[in-house]
């Protein structure tokens, strides 16, 4: 059996438990896509899966990574929509940080747009679903509503700046680092930036909105900047609960949501796609390649690592050192 390369973890801990070894490589049964990667992109998924503290636990040893882009290698006997030298999008769960991966839901698979770098791709995925699904499925964002973003800086974020630009929104995006923010606005797009260390964000946003505040607020932070939150929204608000990269869940204030009228919506679209609602799914196979292909939501990839530094990568995740998105390199030494 042919073996690759890979970045496996065999035990539990901090990113340094992370190594590159040889392992089989994967074979493409009946209706299985094998690609072989260029880039995978860096999510904090895989860092608590990494640690053990993420909902989903693979068994040990894994090969970590949720998402990336390359090219078709092989395709099993039933497969016909893919062929070898297809550039494509991917997702799995997980298997990316790998020289090979084995696709088995093919039809999940997307074709890099044109012009479109293997990075750029490997960046997309995971970002560009979790905010169409907040955005779309969940808080049904029209034209002129006011979209408050947080942690507007990185992959998720930013993709949700793009995307509700596009939709026709006014954005106002926060974030924590001025530098940051000015790729926020030149590459997404956001309408008016906030330091939130700088400056208070709810009288931002009460500023900028003549007290009325934001109609839809997207936050893959949690803790305080969503307690915060429930006082920058308008009558009627939709918070989009995305994550809680400062660490920790928030106490959200039931009077606040009685008195402001607030529908408060979780978010997990892949668990949502996977298990409960899979009828959505078509959007991400049909809608999300004609958004990519017109550049809404195409990545900004600030850092590139190779395999032997995937550590490195987390830590800048972890650091906020990223700005969009962070990806390793199968190909790079």
């Amino acid at each position: 059996m042919s073996s690759m390369r890979a970045v496996v973890c065999d035990r539990l801990g901090d990113p340094s438990v992370l190594k590159v070894k040889d392992v089989p490589m994967p074979e493409a049964g009946p209706r299985d896509v094998v690609v072989k990667v260029g880039a995978a992109g860096v999510n904090f998924p895989d860092i608590l899966s990494v640690s053990g503290n993420y909902q989903h636990k693979p068994e040990l040893p894994f090969v970590p990574g949720m998402e990336g882009a390359g090219t078709v290698h092989a395709v099993g006997s039933d497969v016909t929509a893919w062929q070898p030298g297809d550039r494509v999008i991917f997702g799995v769960r997980p298997g990316a940080f790998a020289e090979y991966v084995k696709v088995t839901k093919p039809d999940g698979l997307m074709r890099l747009p044109d012009g479109w770098s293997e990075i750029e791709g490997a960046g997309y995925r995971v970002a560009a679903h979790t905010a169409y699904h907040s955005l779309v499925h969940r808080a049904a964002v029209k034209k002129g509503d006011v979209v408050l973003v947080h942690g507007a800086s990185g992959g998720v974020g930013l993709a949700a700046v793009q995307l509700a630009k596009h939709l026709g929104a006014r954005v106002i995006a926060t974030g924590g680092d001025d530098a940051r923010l000015v790729v926020v606005k030149r590459h997404g797009g956001a309408d008016e930036v906030v330091n939130y260390r700088t400056a208070d964000f709810v009288a931002a946003v009460k500023e900028l909105t003549g007290g009325k505040g934001a109609d839809v607020i997207y936050d893959p932070v949690g803790g305080e900047v969503l307690e915060k939150s429930m006082r920058a929204a308008a009558y009627g608000a939709r918070l989009l609960i995305v994550g809680f990269t400062s660490g920790g869940p928030s106490k959200i204030m039931s009077n606040h949501v009685l008195i402001k009228g607030l529908t408060i919506l979780g978010v997990r679209a892949g668990e949502t796609i996977a298990r409960i609602a899979p009828e959505l799914g078509r959007d991400y196979v049909e809608i999300l390649p004609k958004l990519a292909a017109q550049g809404v939501m195409r990545p900004h990839i600030s850092h590139r690592f190779p395999m032997e530094r995937t550590a490195d990568a987390f830590r800048a995740l972890t650091d906020r050192q990223v700005i969009g998105k962070a990806v390793i390199e199968m190909g790079a030494f």
